[in-house]
């Protein structure tokens, strides 16, 4: 009998040992599989079973997150939602995350690892972190006088800090209200609906998704090859530049809208933005120094992040001379988003190093501990390059000046401020039919302050009046000297542009 009982306790033993065996099998070798499941929600109620991490700008959360009681708990909410969407994107039950809300879920959703110090722990116990926080790099100032300075108006408008690569301001016009697709409801599925049947694309980012032939401003760059290669080496001699213009191997003229460009100089030529100047000039440049100096300001890389993805800017590296002429005054293929204008405008005003732009100061937990500076995989020093000699990039702030306080660029003129900037009109539509785009580029130096600390760029697609009188001075230097007001008012207040107080 003894040998019977011994015998139902063994095997009894081997049932509860393989039952365990079985049990470490799903919930460890093949918990990802599960996991992963479409049918398995416990990770989808999980992940909406707490209060998700706030996006933080200027010290003050900007998010939230609202308790429904419902199986999926917690909704995301806004505050000012389409004031900062160009910058949170959404965080929706429905259709998921984009922008910081997607670069940065791990740490808001509390699945990052350097949230808990005991991850193992974490997963044996199915168990999450408190979700963290992100800190922006954002100067709420700066940030409200770009939004209402565009207004009803279609744009957007990008704002950095030349020493440090520091956005300030990040805003796309028209935009939308985040908060209408946080939940799951029929009224998330109808809101989905419309944003994105919308003609005027409210959900576009266009600061950093979108990108625009930029125009006159693209004679920056064209200005500074040719100081850097030796074209130009006095910025008062004549250039030698006939007006009209014929493309080179073509019987195409170009014309200017300003008189008095015939051989002008190169500072008369950037002061009225003379056309047949600034085409001769980046033809006589040549391809490889034009590129050369181009993708030194940024164009051409499709790997800039913020953390999240930025639209490439382009600069056509297989043109002719009659092309390359064009896109020396930002036609032809030229493409470029308005974030990438403040990074050339930044480059000018930082004596030619471009430091990389950052949306993200640091995350930290709920409770303020440092979890990371610079964003997702950041360092507290932020990689730069040259993008011109320091001697190019003081006569190109020379220049820059003269344009606001003697040219075309008197509306971003500051009282008490040393301003530098560029207008620029964009022709865009079959056969340049369009409403021109347009463009104002622009840094800022207070009194008193050693450097600029602000660099500008914005662009207006549907600039109200005639075609033929639409122009960046007239619509987008206004809007760019409000921002440049801001983040100079924040810095002589003390508290300095999107730092946390």
């Amino acid at each position: 009998m003894t040998r019977h009982v011994r015998h139902a306790a063994v095997f009894c033993g081997l049932l509860l040992l393989a039952l365990l065996v079985n049990a470490a099998r799903v919930q460890v070798v093949e918990s990802r599989s599960y996991d992963g499941n479409p049918a398995n929600r416990r990770g989808v109620i999980a992940r909406y079973g707490q209060p998700r991490g706030d996006i933080l700008v200027g010290g003050r959360p900007v998010t939230g997150s609202a308790d429904t009681r419902e199986q999926l708990r917690y909704e995301r909410t806004y505050t000012h939602g389409p004031l900062y969407a160009p910058v949170t994107g959404f965080a929706s039950q429905e259709y998921g995350t984009t922008l910081l809300e997607h670069a940065e879920d791990g740490v808001l959703s509390g699945t990052d690892p350097m949230l808990t110090p005991f991850p193992l722990w974490n997963d044996l116990a199915r168990s999450r972190a408190a979700g963290g926080d992100v800190v922006t790099t954002l100067d709420p100032a700066a940030q409200r006088a770009a939004y209402e300075g565009l207004g009803a108006r279609k744009g957007a408008v990008a704002a950095v800090e030349p020493a440090t690569g520091r956005i300030l301001a990040l805003v796309s016009t028209p935009s939308y209200d985040p908060a209408v697709l946080s939940g799951n409801g029929p009224e998330v599925t109808r809101a989905w609906e419309r944003l994105n049947g919308d003609r005027e694309k409210p959900m576009l980012n266009r600061a950093v998704r979108q990108t625009y032939p930029p125009g006159s401003t693209f004679k920056v760059v064209t200005a500074a090859a040719a100081l850097d290669a030796g074209a130009i080496t006095d910025l008062d001699a004549p250039t030698d530049s006939p007006a009209p213009y014929t493309l080179p191997g073509t019987t195409t003229t170009l014309t200017n809208e300003s008189e008095g460009c015939a051989d002008a100089s190169l500072r008369e030529a950037f002061e009225w933005s003379c056309n047949t100047v600034f085409a001769k000039l980046g033809a006589d440049t040549g391809v490889t120094a034009m590129t050369a100096t181009a993708e030194a300001f940024g164009f051409n890389d499709p790997g800039v992040r913020i953390p999240f993805s930025v639209a490439p800017s382009t600069f056509d590296t297989t043109v002719d001379r009659a092309q390359l002429a064009l896109s020396s005054i930002g036609q032809y293929n030229t493409r470029a988003t308005p974030l990438q204008m403040a990074m050339v405008s930044a480059a000018v005003a930082n004596n030619g190093q471009l430091r990389t732009p950052y949306l993200v100061e640091r995350t930290t937990t709920g409770d303020g501990g440092l979890l990371g500076t610079g964003g997702t995989g950041g360092a507290g020093v932020r990689p730069s390059r040259q993008a011109m000699r320091p001697l190019t990039a003081l006569r190109m702030r020379e220049l820059m000046r003269d344009v606001v306080e003697e040219g075309t660029g008197s509306n971003a003129a500051i009282r008490g401020a040393v301003v530098g900037g560029k207008t620029g009109t964009a022709q865009h539509g079959v056969d340049n039919t369009g409403t021109p785009y347009a463009w104002f580029v622009s840094w800022a130096q207070g009194k008193g302050d050693y450097e600029p600390t602000v660099a500008v760029a914005v662009v207006v697609e549907d600039a109200a009046g005639e075609r033929g009188r639409v122009s960046g001075n007239g619509v987008a230097a206004p809007i760019a000297r409000g921002v440049m007001e801001a983040v100079l008012g924040d810095q002589h207040r003390g508290r300095g542009a999107g730092k946390p107080g």
